[in-house]
């Protein structure tokens, strides 16, 4: 192992690659199914820890999706961890969720619902493939949860609310047009320092409460074996409508604090994880983002991650493993075409960034626990500022290979897992096809 930088490669100083060498651990394999001996330090790092961030740097890389169904796969079934959370649109993801758990609807057509070509893949519909199967020879009370933790992208609920409001209340139609808009709206599409659009989705809800009789009587003659569960189900929709109605009407800017669509998007996403590891049912807990949320510190101009929350919320209950790699491609849609297919994008190792400096000083694929002997001499780098690629679901053209984030390893995350090399991720056919 050299512990030295070649004439040509990136500068590495000897106490990171010496710290490396000594609290890394190779991983044999990057695909799920495998034998998982070489994740067992994983239970160690993961002791008394109720939520765990899955990062990645890029929504297009094949091997970042293996890998976290492989984790995935071993927190279940060695570890207990009962619920996977995703960055995906919290009102389709319930559908899947029945699927996961019941094996209700086709889960290639439910994965495609989940609001973002991101997850529009082969890899995801594999491990969803695996939770229900896993599932299936398990009781009810040990089955795993899917859940979806964005509140954008909600076609789905203001389908259940609106049919259900029409069925009892037709005389509501006026505001059932008006939060019907939200089924196509993004974020800060609509921004309103009043939020009227907010205020008549809370009245939805309120309409609801006030006719939960009426609704089961609706739901249980429609064919519902639990009215009860049903009509919660719908009031959770609603809810949902509450939370994107808000995205809708703040501004983009990225206003510092709270004020801005993004602080406001991933306190969602922080709030709707709390209350699956809250209810009772969800005791451990698995969240899959982009590693700018699962941060324990900041993103953007300053805006406070879905990581920092979870971190203040559940202390060290809460472990951010980010998810990097060294060269290769991936998949992203281009800034200037948000709408348009996805494309391969090429990337080398590079100099500048630190994944630059992780694939020169040790080889491979591997993980290493960043909460161990951060004290130690050799562990300064762990402290020093740095910057980490990070490409979201749309780069510019030409000069993504330059799209990085500040870094401070210790501070941002828990823990690293590596990947040499990237390829892109393979996206299913589009509906019908």
């Amino acid at each position: 192992m050299r512990l030295h930088a070649r004439k040509g490669s990136v500068t590495v100083p000897d106490e990171m690659a010496r710290w490396l060498v000594e609290h890394a651990r190779l991983l044999g394999s990057l695909s799920p199914g495998e034998p998982t001996e070489d994740l067992e330090p994983l239970r160690g790092m993961l002791n008394g820890v109720r939520v765990v961030g899955l990062g990645e740097s890029t929504h297009g890389t094949s091997e970042f999706f293996r890998l976290k169904h492989r984790i995935v796969e071993y927190l279940v079934q060695e570890m207990g961890f009962n619920t996977l959370a995703m960055e995906a649109s919290a009102s389709a993801a319930r559908a899947l969720d029945a699927y996961v758990r019941y094996g209700t609807g086709d889960p290639a057509q439910l994965v495609a619902r989940l609001g973002f070509w991101t997850w529009r893949t082969q890899e995801l519909l594999d491990l969803v493939k695996w939770l229900y199967a896993y599932n299936r020879e398990v009781s009810e009370g040990q089955r795993v949860r899917f859940a979806g933790i964005d509140p954008q992208r909600c076609a789905d609920s203001v389908a259940a609310v609106t049919a259900v409001v029409r069925a009892v209340a037709p005389e509501q139609e006026a505001l059932l047009r008006e939060v019907e808009v939200l089924a196509q709206a993004a974020p800060a599409s609509g921004p309103d320092p009043e939020q009227s659009l907010m205020a008549r989705a809370e009245a939805v809800v309120a309409l609801l409460a006030g006719l939960r009789d009426e609704c089961m009587r609706h739901l249980a003659a429609t064919g519902a074996p639990e009215p009860s569960g049903a009509f919660e189900e719908v009031l959770e929709h609603a809810r949902i409508l509450v939370r994107a109605a808000d995205l809708v009407t703040r501004p983009r800017e990225p206003l510092p604090g709270e004020d801005s669509v993004f602080s406001a998007r991933d306190r969602y996403m922080a709030d709707a994880v709390t209350r699956l590891v809250d209810d009772g049912s969800a005791s451990r807990t698995v969240v899959w983002a982009h590693n700018g949320h699962i941060s324990k510190g900041t993103y953007g101009a300053g805006v406070p991650a879905l990581g920092s929350r979870l971190r203040d919320r559940f202390g060290d209950g809460y472990y951010a493993l980010a998810l990097l790699f060294g060269k290769g491609s991936f998949l992203a849609r281009r800034r200037a075409d948000v709408h348009g297919r996805p494309v391969r994008h090429r990337i080398g190792t590079g100099l500048r960034s630190v994944e630059a400096r992780l694939a020169d000083a040790l080889p491979g694929d591997y993980f290493v626990d960043l909460r161990t002997a951060t004290s130690s001499p050799s562990a300064a780098w762990l402290h020093a500022p740095q910057a980490q690629r990070s490409f979201g679901a749309a780069v510019a053209r030409f000069t993504y290979r330059f799209d990085v984030a500040p870094l401070v390893p210790a501070d941002d995350y828990d823990g690293i897992a590596f990947v040499a090399r990237s390829s892109c991720s393979h996206l299913l056919p589009p509906a019908g096809l």
